[in-house]
């Protein structure tokens, strides 16, 4: 894991209007929650971009470092609220985390090798997109692999089919599918057709 240095201030001013107000000033209101009361926290606007933009794997964690404190705080950014217009960054909320507490969080799903079905004319599928893992925070992957080479037209990978890696849970309650390859009009015909030529050599050798 990554720890990424992030300087912020302690801020005593609530609600929208004393949000915009530093919002002009490029600073980003934010808040901290940790074992105590939250704290009201802002960060420099490009301080925090540059940070959120290090990160390597999709979450990010981040030495929160206070008012110029000695030592940092560790936590994760829980959420970033995004202008849907201008893509700003208008708020932030950081969540305290322990190394050696696991977190759940959300990993994307990374496909590798090309699917026997897609070259059958079957389509392949992705039903979830992200999962949801479980893990210390220095072992959190940047994305959990499947490989799909051995997938034929109509099979499927279920999250319990999942191996992740050493350190890493997957805690699904439910058997959900990940990834599919669904039958098409091409791969029907052509399985139609190969069947009906097995047939057609089976019914010659018999005669």
């Amino acid at each position: 894991m990554e720890l990424i240095d992030l300087k912020t201030n302690t801020r005593n001013k609530t609600g929208k209007s004393a949000s915009r107000a530093i919002r002009r000033e490029g600073i980003v209101p934010a808040v901290f929650y940790g074992k105590k009361d939250p704290v009201l926290l802002s960060a420099i606007y490009g301080d925090l971009e540059l940070a959120l933009k290090k990160s390597r794997v999709p979450q990010v964690f981040i030495n929160l470092i206070v008012d110029d404190g000695a030592e940092g705080k560790t936590a994760m950014v829980k959420e970033c609220q995004i202008d849907p217009l201008s893509q700003q960054i208008l708020h932030v909320d950081f969540y305290e985390i322990a190394m050696d507490q696991k977190i759940k969080l959300f990993v994307p799903v990374v496909l590798k090798g090309k699917a026997k079905g897609v070259e059958d004319g079957g389509h392949l599928q992705i039903i979830r997109r992200e999962l949801e893992i479980k893990s210390l925070p220095a072992d959190v992957p940047p994305n959990i692999e499947i490989d799909v080479t051995e997938l034929g037209v109509g099979d499927s990978i279920h999250v319990n089919d999942i191996v992740p890696m050493p350190g890493v849970e997957i805690p699904a309650d439910v058997n959900f599918t990940v990834v599919t390859i669904v039958a098409t009009k091409a791969a029907t015909d052509a399985q139609a057709a190969a069947q009906a030529g097995a047939e057609g050599d089976a019914a010659a050798a018999g005669a």
